[in-house]
């Protein structure tokens, strides 16, 4: 029953790392501030160089080299919650009974991007090479909130580099082209660690234990194409496929026990401890751990139209497919205490969904064009696994932006709202000490800004 203690807090706190190393709903699709100006509503036009984002096939019509500066900078979402949770109340054995509000801490996430193109003069032949972040995270909630045995801070910090190769067919008016995508991720997390019982049997409440935290790193390698036709002057279509990742994550779990309850979770018996050493003892647990997990594959369809000259209209379509993430699985290290809880899978059930984005462009002058732009993104987490570390929604993004340029150099810059529609959860679990029955909001500013120089 001990080392089942450990065993649960560890398997909960890798259960919300591989969560959100799945990007779901932090996914970042804003990868280049003028597409970002339109909502992302880019792989019909994919016409500077972050196309090797959106549609990689769009750097087919580029002409020379092209080197593209870019940065985003987000405020993470504040999420706020009303509503009673696993832990609030008088506990340990009156946990989950009253009512609290509580709000995640501020932060500022700024994930920079780099991208590169080159093509040939002698054919229409183009190479590029990207460079993004397209999981970041940071979420932290107090360590003294009725979230902590669930997420206390977490940090996904993800890099994504992506060598392309692109074709086009000038009797067409098409292009196609392919590429790499090799993803190294850090994710680090910490979280306060509880149980249920301290017997192995009744009375049922939420015993503190101590602190836990994991720290892992993967890196693999998917694969994307595009294809960019464009039949018309005024009437072009988009066709982008990024494939599947799988990661295989791979890090140490540790466990500080900080209480009576920790220590005789570790197998030490803390009656043999002074009493008056008691409230300072401490001791530590490690362990490696490694999971898989397999990041979605995403399918985007473009079509752009320029009813005058001066303007230009897209919509985009994209299909992601969370349902890759079904269930969670951990490993531990054959040698440790927690062997003899291999091969349990966790249930996820995520599902796949679509996103919808709409956005324009008007040339004010040869010099300017204004942009906006508006997207509805579906949320793939289900109410059973919905939590903390998560606390997705359907989104609404709103965005506008700006285009200056002349012949050699372009400067973008973009903002973007998003407003995640209320979300009621009633998958509180006072047993699992999982879950929460209440109402989370939660909203985010991001800002974009990228210089292009062309060569």
């Amino acid at each position: 029953m001990k080392n089942k203690l450990v065993f649960a807090c560890i398997l909960g706190t890798l259960a919300g790392t591989a969560a959100l190393a799945a990007a779901a709903g932090f996914k970042v699709n804003e990868q280049g501030a003028k597409a970002m100006g339109m909502a992302n509503a880019f792989v019909a036009q994919a016409d500077d160089p972050s196309a090797l984002f959106y549609n990689p096939a769009g750097i087919a019509f580029l002409k020379g080299t092209q080197v593209s500066l870019g940065s985003l900078i987000i405020t993470v979402p504040q999420t706020e919650f009303t509503g009673t949770t696993s832990i609030s109340g008088n506990i340990p054995l009156g946990n989950g009974t009253s009512p609290v509000y509580e709000k995640a801490k501020r932060d500022i996430f700024i994930s920079p991007s780099l991208y590169a193109t080159y093509s040939l003069e002698s054919m229409p032949l183009t190479f590029g090479l990207g460079v993004n972040s397209i999981y970041p995270l940071a979420k932290s909630w107090d360590s003294s909130s009725v979230f902590r045995n669930q997420i206390e801070n977490i940090a996904i910090k993800p890099i994504n580099f992506q060598p392309t190769v692109a074709y086009r067919f000038d009797d067409l008016n098409l292009s196609i082209a392919a590429g790499l995508d090799v993803t190294h991720t850090i994710v680090t997390l910490q979280k306060s660690a509880y149980t249920n019982s301290i017997t192995g049997g009744a009375p049922y409440g939420a015993y503190e234990l101590g602190e836990l935290g994991v720290d892992g790193t993967a890196t693999d390698l998917g694969w994307n194409a595009g294809i960019l036709w464009k039949p018309r002057k005024d009437l072009s279509f988009g066709v982008a496929y990024r494939s599947e990742i799988t990661l295989h994550i791979k890090g140490d779990a540790n466990f500080l026990a900080t209480t009576p309850a920790g220590l005789s979770a570790m197998g030490i018996d803390y009656t043999t401890i002074p009493a008056n050493a008691i409230p300072f003892t401490r001791a530590r647990f490690t362990s490696t751990a490694s999971t898989t997990i397999t990041l979605p594959d995403s399918l985007s369809l473009g079509i752009a139209w320029k009813p005058i000259e001066k303007l230009t209209l897209e919509f985009d379509a994209e299909r992601t497919g969370w349902s890759s993430y079904d269930k969670l699985e951990i490993a531990f290290d054959p040698s440790s205490k927690l062997n003899a809880f291999n091969n349990r899978p966790s249930p996820k059930n995520w599902k796949d969904v679509w996103e919808y984005k709409v956005g324009g462009q008007y040339a004010y002058n040869k010099n300017i064009d204004l942009r906006a732009g508006y997207a509805y993104d579906n949320n793939p987490i289900p109410d059973s696994t919905l939590g903390p570390e998560l606390p997705d929604s359907d989104r609404h993004n709103v965005s506008m932006g700006m285009g200056i340029h002349n012949d050699t150099v372009a400067l973008d810059c973009a903002y973007m709202w998003v407003h995640w529609v209320d979300r009621t959860s009633n998958n509180q679990d006072n047993m699992a000490l999982t879950g929460q029955n209440g109402t989370l909001k939660s909203d985010a500013h991001l800002f974009g800004a990228n210089i292009t120089v062309k060569f």
